[in-house]
């Protein structure tokens, strides 16, 4: 997924030229190449206080474009570019100076950034004699050090007063933006949830993708919609499946409508990349969640021998708790017994390809397994039409559930026979089909279907004249 909070990257990829310009590329460390860029734009006889805020800057402006994905949302295999119209000088090969790079392996884990948000700033600079900018002037920074002014006070000088430095931030290797999953009906987690807040800031400028209600990280109706309504919009694959194409797209759309790569950022707030999947399923743990993530492992049980036998009761008992760590084992993942984030989406993908597997033959008379999310009013599928099939063979026995049109669309009066049938059945009255109301319509549906086949040789239940 990509970055929510920024990092120095171990490594960064440079093109030695303009974009889509036939150029190489070249990797090297993170505080490697902004000692080549320093020393590429400034000179090592300036007092510290400017050699510092030119640092800082150029540190910042590098990080802006990687925590953004600039060029990767672009489609382009690197990072930055040593075009000094677009971005940074890089001169490969070229030797560094001392000074500046002794300052840099002191603060090339420090960055700027405005109070109260995230990203890294994006620190427009410029010469300040031959070109001039909105953002820091090299020469005038000079100027502010020889009247005594420290790099701090330099930065406030020409960023604004709300600027701060964020210091020994953490140095990681830079990972893929994409989820390695692809994101679908179903799908939960902190990516979803940042791909919901990102749909949802781009359906401010683009009215037309509908805002996704309650942002929770869930994959549900709402957010399908709106992700095929940015498909539609950005000329993507219309399916409602988040891959890499669709996330770097919504990725740079989101970029440009925030601005930023601009001075003048909107800029993340940190309510933005809170997590919404804090806790973990763990023994002792009761209710729907678990018995979803019960109901998925018991279909994959029937594939996976390594996966030993436990109940379907919501309950998160030491049965259930070895079936994770079978699972776990079988998957490579730590066989913790604990349903984290990445283990409960790898239960989901694994259940949805054996789901999506399974022929239609096997499905003549009785009910297909829950399709690993909830059906709600306003979802259209086939998971939809088939629930509507089975609800119209209940309402044949049950006159109390309203039968409906079989269309494939959620719409109002499927919601009022679901209802129907959890208030018969004793289940909460929530019109929502989760894995328990799934399960009991199927069985109920499954009972009837029994009850109408017989066998070639079966006496019917009926005199036979």
């Amino acid at each position: 997924m990509a970055v929510s909070v920024p990092y120095i990257p171990e490594t960064v990829t440079v093109h030695l030229g303009e974009p889509s310009q036939e150029a190489p590329n070249v990797t090297v460390s993170f505080p490697d190449y902004i000692k080549n860029v320093a020393s590429s734009e400034i000179y090592p006889t300036w007092p510290e206080s400017a050699l510092r805020a030119n640092i800082l800057a150029e540190i910042s402006f590098a990080l802006n474009r990687i925590y953004t994905e600039y060029y990767r949302s672009r489609g382009y295999s690197f990072n930055i570019t040593n075009s000094t119209a677009r971005d940074q000088s890089f001169i490969n090969g070229r030797n560094t100076f001392s000074n500046i790079s002794e300052l840099v392996d002191e603060i090339f884990n420090d960055y700027l950034r405005r109070q109260g948000f995230v990203e890294p700033l994006f620190a427009q600079y410029c010469n300040g004699t031959t070109v001039t900018c909105d953002g820091l002037s090299q020469w005038g920074s000079v100027t502010l050090a020889e009247e005594g002014q420290n790099s701090v006070e330099i930065l406030r000088h020409y960023y604004g007063e709300d600027i701060e430095i964020v210091t020994n931030a953490p140095v990681m290797g830079l990972t893929s933006s994409p989820p390695t999953r692809l994101l679908r009906l179903g799908s939960t987690g902190n990516d979803v949830f940042l791909l919901q807040l990102r749909l949802n800031r781009i359906s401010k400028n683009f009215p037309s993708i509908p805002k996704i209600p309650a942002p929770d990280g869930y994959f549900g109706a709402e957010t399908a919609n709106a992700v095929r309504e940015f498909q539609s919009i950005f000329d993507l694959a219309v399916d409602g499946i988040v891959g890499k194409a669709t996330w770097y797209r919504v990725q740079q759309i989101y970029a440009g409508v925030k601005s930023l790569n601009d001075l003048d950022s909107e800029g993340i707030s940190y309510e933005e990349i809170s997590r919404v999947y804090p806790e973990n399923l763990s023994p002792g743990a009761v209710g729907e969640e678990v018995r979803t993530a019960q109901y998925m492992l018991s279909v994959i049980r029937q594939y996976e021998d390594t996966v030993p036998p436990f109940a379907i009761n919501g309950v998160y008992d030491s049965e259930t708790e070895e079936a994770v760590k079978g699972f776990q084992l079988t998957y490579g993942l730590p066989d913790t017994g604990i349903i984290d984030e990445r283990t409960y989406a790898r239960i989901f993908d694994v259940y949805n390809a054996i789901f999506l597997s399974l022929p239609d033959s096997l499905f003549e008379n009785t009910a297909r397994p829950y399709p690993g999310y909830p059906l709600d009013e306003g979802m259209t599928n086939d998971a939809v039409r088939y629930l509507q099939e089975y609800l119209n063979v209940i309402a044949k026995a049950l006159p109390e559930v309203p039968a409906v049109e079989e269309s494939g669309s959620f719409d109002s009066e499927t919601d009022a026979s679901v209802r129907a049938f959890q208030k018969l059945v004793g289940l909460p009255v929530t019109g929502r089909v989760n894995a328990r109301t799934w399960e009991a319509i199927a069985d109920f549906y499954n009972d009837l279907r029994a009850e109408e086949a017989s066998l070639p040789d079966q006496y019917p239940g009926v005199p036979v004249e």
